[in-house]
C-alpha cells in the first residue's frame, strides 16, 4: 500500500525543499524587450546554458517556469554542454517575465519567442531545435508558421492543435470549474498530481538527484516544487495563470495550417510525443494533430499510409513524459536532432 502524500507543512520542513530548484549556472541570462506595438513593450526573462552547436529552444506549458525544464537543462546543456546550447525562458505571465494585464494568445506568445530569438542572435536558417510541451507545444506550432526556415526540428509534446471535449460534458465542465475554485493547497496539488502524472510514478521512491536527502516519493518531490512556486507570488500569479489558460483554451490550428507547417519544415523534421493515459490533453488530440500534420483527410487514410512524422505514443504514460521518462525522452530528442542535422548535410 502506497504511503500517504506528505502535507504542505511537512514538505516545507523537509531539508531538500531549499534545493528543489537546482543551481545550474547559465552561460548568459537577461531580459528581452518584446511586443512593442503589440500591447507592450514588456520583458521576457531567459537563460542560455551550454556552448554547443546544437541550439535547443525549450517552450514551457501552462503556468510552468523556465526552471521546470531543469532536468533537460542539466542533461543536454550541462552534462553534454559541448554539444548543446539550451534556451529556456519564462513565457509572459509567469516567473521573472512581465505579466501584462491583457488577453494572451499562443500566436502572440510565439511572436514574443521570435523576438527573444532575435535578441539572442539565433537567426540562422535551420538552426533551431524547438521542443514545446503542452501549451508550449501550441506556441511551437505558431512559431513554425512564423519562422519555418529557421527551424531544424520540431518536437510537439503532450499538446494539441486545438482542445475539444473527449471526457464527457459534465466531467469536462467540472475540470474547468475546478481550476477557478479556491481550495486548500494540499487538495489543489493532489488534484494537479493526479491529472499530470501516472499513479505508479507518483508512488515510486524519489529518483531525482538530491542534495541533502530524497523526498519519500516522486509525488512528494513534485508537490514540493509546486509549493515553492506558489509561495512566490512574484513568479506565479492567478491572473497570469488564467491569462495563459485562456490562450491555451482558444488555440486552434486548422488542418490546412498544420499541413502548411509540415510542408514548410518537412515531415521528417517533426516529432509528436503523447501519452495514451494523458488526462490533461487526452490522447485523441495527438491523433488529430498527427492527421493534420501528415495531411491525411481521415483516420482511414492513416491506416493505409505510413507515417513520415516521428511519433512516440507510450500508452501507459500521462502528461509529463519529459519527467516520467526522462532518459528515454532525451534519447528521442537527441535522435531527432541528429537526424535533422544530417538532412542539412545531404
Amino acid at each position: 500500500m502506497a504511503a500517504s502524500p506528505m502535507t504542505a507543512e511537512q514538505l516545507l520542513n523537509h531539508p531538500e525543499i531549499k534545493h528543489i530548484v537546482w543551481p545550474l549556472q547559465p552561460a548568459a541570462k537577461g531580459k528581452a524587450s518584446v511586443a512593442a506595438g503589440r500591447g507592450g513593450p514588456f520583458s521576457i526573462a531567459y537563460e542560455i546554458h551550454g556552448k554547443g552547436d546544437r541550439r535547443l529552444v525549450w517552450i514551457m506549458g501552462l503556468g510552468g517556469l523556465k526552471h521546470t525544464w531543469q532536468r533537460q537543462t542539466k542533461d543536454f546543456a550541462h552534462t553534454k554542454g559541448d554539444t548543446y546550447t539550451s534556451l529556456v525562458f519564462d513565457n509572459r505571465g509567469v516567473g521573472e517575465s512581465d505579466k501584462p494585464l491583457m488577453r494572451y494568445s499562443t500566436s502572440e506568445m510565439a511572436k514574443d519567442t521570435v523576438e527573444l530569438l532575435d535578441h539572442v542572435g539565433w537567426t540562422e536558417n535551420r538552426q533551431l531545435h524547438v521542443i514545446g510541451v503542452s501549451m508550449g507545444g501550441m506556441i511551437a506550432q505558431e512559431l513554425a508558421l512564423l519562422i519555418p526556415d529557421r527551424i531544424c526540428s520540431l518536437s510537439l509534446v503532450s499538446t494539441a492543435s486545438g482542445l475539444f471535449n473527449t471526457v464527457g460534458y459534465f466531467e469536462n465542465l467540472r475540470n474547468r470549474i475546478n481550476i477557478l475554485i479556491p481550495r486548500a493547497v494540499d487538495v489543489q496539488i493532489n488534484n494537479v498530481k493526479r491529472n499530470m502524472f501516472t499513479a505508479a510514478w507518483l508512488d515510486r521512491p524519489d529518483d531525482t538527484e538530491c542534495v541533502v536527502e530524497p523526498f519519500p516519493t516522486n509525488g512528494d518531490r513534485f508537490a514540493a516544487f509546486e509549493i515553492a512556486k506558489r509561495n512566490n507570488p512574484a513568479a506565479f500569479s492567478r491572473i497570469g495563470f488564467l491569462a495563459q489558460a485562456i490562450a491555451a483554451g482558444w488555440h486552434y490550428k486548422s488542418p490546412a495550417q498544420l499541413k502548411s507547417i509540415s510542408e514548410k519544415l518537412g515531415k521528417k523534421r517533426i516529432m509528436i510525443v503523447h501519452g495514451g493515459s494523458d488526462r490533461m490533453i487526452t490522447f485523441p488530440h495527438a491523433k488529430v494533430l498527427q492527421l493534420g500534420l501528415e495531411g491525411w483527410d481521415s483516420s482511414e487514410a492513416a491506416k493505409e499510409t505510413e507515417s513520415k512524422i516521428e511519433t512516440h505514443f507510450p500508452m501507459d504514460q500521462g502528461h509529463v513524459i519529459p519527467i516520467e521518462m526522462r532518459a528515454t525522452f532525451m534519447e528521442w530528442v537527441e535522435g531527432l536532432v541528429e537526424k535533422t542535422e544530417r538532412l542539412e548535410k545531404t
